[in-house]
């Protein structure tokens, strides 16, 4: 035999179709990783941040609202507010992430802001009202309202919290899988493996707040049992989504669940840099997602004394929900075709 043919046979042996298929799509989810992360971190940017004005006078806040909305690049979305109370209490209520309250008299103006939401937007914010009002003979005192820990560098450990639990939940959700055949064959084996995913979920959340918190490494404060109950959220919506896809087309699920929660979820989250800060794309689905919905969330319970919590509890409970429901209906379906089949 040809030296040509041989090594033809052993090609083929080596790489069937399947393999083949499934190389091409770890390779598309390579290029998407790339594309994802580099086109929503590449070049940062504020875009209509949510900003307050508070001035002396109706008229005044009212001028300083519409030359702020003239900006070039439109990086502020401006809107009057009564007073500084009331800026400090949207800022804290996650309705504005800053506001400029105007000295009536004197050239030095206040900046509230909110690192605790994301340093790297607070500081953009700084350098954004230091350059207004230098063009006006005046200066700003920047304020932080809802600081970030001296503990959490950038305001980064919500977002690595949560990247943490989405990991363990796919990655637990993939082992039970692969472990023992790409499908589960019934209903009772898709339940047991979702109730393993809840124990691991609860075991997760535990363990998360615990090494995030005072007791471990004191990165974050907030509620110890706030954070636990998330982290258990976050991992179980995750695990049971990978569940899902994977009852839906195989081991290929878990290469979509990467897509969705990796690819697609991780650069839009708001982690890096806070979703005013993201092209328009990613900013669009971060919300939508795991990784984005904990994220905000987590840094609520640790900043922001639990505020603005809803939609991203909602957004979790939706993917859970969803994923429940997918996994355990189409295992019931399959084992009512098997049956069907094999009746005689």
């Amino acid at each position: 035999m040809r030296f040509a043919d041989r090594f033809a046979r052993e090609f083929k042996d080596a790489v069937t179709p399947r393999a083949a298929l499934l190389v091409i799509g770890v390779l598309a989810l390579q290029l998407l990783f790339i594309a994802s992360y580099v086109g929503a971190l590449h070049s940062p940017k504020p875009k209509d941040v949510p900003f307050g004005v508070v001035g002396p006078t109706a008229a005044v806040a009212q001028q300083t609202e519409q030359q702020l909305a003239k900006l070039p690049g439109s990086p502020l979305d401006p809107r009057v507010v009564a007073d500084a109370a009331t800026a400090k209490r949207q800022i804290m209520d996650r309705k504005i992430d800053g506001a400029l309250v105007l000295n009536p008299r004197g050239t030095t103006d206040t900046l509230l802001v909110a690192s605790g939401g994301g340093t790297v937007l607070a500081t953009a914010l700084e350098n954004l009202a230091g350059e207004i009002d230098a063009t006006q003979q005046r200066t700003v005192r920047p304020v932080d309202v809802a600081p970030a820990s001296p503990k959490d560098f950038d305001g980064l450990s919500a977002f690595y919290l949560v990247v943490g639990w989405c990991v363990g939940g796919y990655l637990c959700a993939s082992i039970m899988s692969i472990s023992a055949g790409s499908r589960p064959t019934s209903p009772p084996r898709a339940l047991i493996r979702l109730g393993t995913m809840a124990l691991v979920a609860i075991a997760g959340g535990i363990g998360g707040s615990l090494i995030i918190g005072d007791s471990i490494l004191g990165a974050l404060p907030g509620s110890f049992w706030g954070l636990a109950g998330l982290g258990a959220l976050v991992t179980f919506a995750v695990g049971a989504l990978t569940l899902a896809l994977e009852e839906l087309t195989g081991i290929v699920g878990i290469g979509l669940a990467v897509l969705v929660v990796v690819v697609a979820g991780n650069p839009s989250a708001g982690g890096a840099f806070p979703l005013p800060m993201l092209p328009p794309f990613w900013k669009a689905i971060g919300p939508w997602l795991p990784p984005g919905a904990g994220t905000w969330a987590a840094r609520s319970i640790a900043y922001f004394d639990g505020n603005a919590l809803t939609q991203s509890l909602l957004v979790l409970s939706a993917w859970a929900v969803a994923g429940v429901a997918v996994t355990l209906l189409v295992s019931s379906l399959r084992q009512k075709k098997l049956r069907t089949s094999t009746a005689p």
